[in-house]
């Protein structure tokens, strides 16, 4: 024979513990005990110099970041972009061109499915000179490459060394 619900010792499961303790913190008015607040910007001397240029932060607050590569890179590059895509454990270029002496940025489209890929640049000794992130697929990103000198380089995935292709730098 079996106790009755109410002679049985009463146990909580952690689950409804857990569930509880969430609703009661979701639920709660008292104000935080903390808060983030971003530092003010600093307007740059160039706006500051400008007829009109205002210095006062605007009141929207920034877009989140995006894959999209921006105009310049850091490192103070040209502004040149290399677009490189992964699909079917190839690239689909294989060759570029980057400018000597100068920051560029390699735009990279990996779309392999639940497959990661990178790319990596070394020089004609073997010496990686650049190792972007692995992506896993579909998925993309920018990689900021900095200013490397003239000469011929290999550029290939870490994860298949049989994607390659070669990077003229000049």
């Amino acid at each position: 024979m079996r106790p009755s619900i109410a002679s049985r010792p009463s146990r909580l499961s952690p689950l409804v513990v857990a569930i509880g303790l969430v609703l009661a913190a979701c639920t709660s008015t008292a104000s935080p005990g903390w808060t983030y607040e971003p530092p003010p910007p600093t307007a740059s001397p160039a706006a500051s110099a400008s007829a009109g240029a205002s210095a006062a932060p605007s009141a929207a607050p920034s877009a989140a970041p995006s894959a999209a590569p921006s105009a310049a890179p850091s490192g103070g590059g040209t502004g040149t972009t290399l677009k490189v895509t992964a699909q079917n454990i190839a690239f689909d270029v294989s060759t570029l061109t980057a400018p000597a002496g100068a920051a560029f940025q390699i735009d990279f489209d990996n779309q392999d499915a639940s497959v990661q890929h990178n790319v990596t640049i070394k020089d004609a000794s073997g010496n990686i000179t650049f190792k972007g992130d692995l992506v896993t697929g579909v998925a993309q990103t920018v990689y900021n490459v900095p200013a490397m000198p003239a000469g011929t380089y290999t550029f290939y995935c870490i994860v298949h060394p049989n994607m390659t292709g070669t990077l003229t730098v000049q």
